[in-house]
């Protein structure tokens, strides 16, 4: 009988998973940005994702390239998904 370790265990990590936790980490980062400018980050946040005018999200710790690099069709379908719990 053999016996396995936990550094012997397989982790997976779906891709999906691992974009939304990419896509929470920059939305997190953009809003603390917005926060200590402050902004109201949601409206801020709100306004770039229905305009992609990235003028909504300021420069400040580098949180308008941040939100640049990420698809604002993922960041909506991230959203949605985590709202509904899906």
């Amino acid at each position: 009988m053999t016996s396995f370790n936990e550094k012997d265990k397989t982790i997976t990590f779906s891709i999906k998973e691992e974009k939304d936790l990419e896509i929470k980490k920059v939305l997190q980062a953009v809003y603390s940005a917005l926060s200590e400018k402050g902004y109201n980050p949601i409206i801020q946040i709100v306004g770039y994702i229905l305009s992609e005018d990235p003028t909504y999200i300021t420069n400040y710790k580098n949180a308008r390239s941040l939100i640049c690099k990420v698809d604002r069709y993922e960041i909506l379908n991230a959203l949605v998904r985590n709202y509904l719990d899906l």
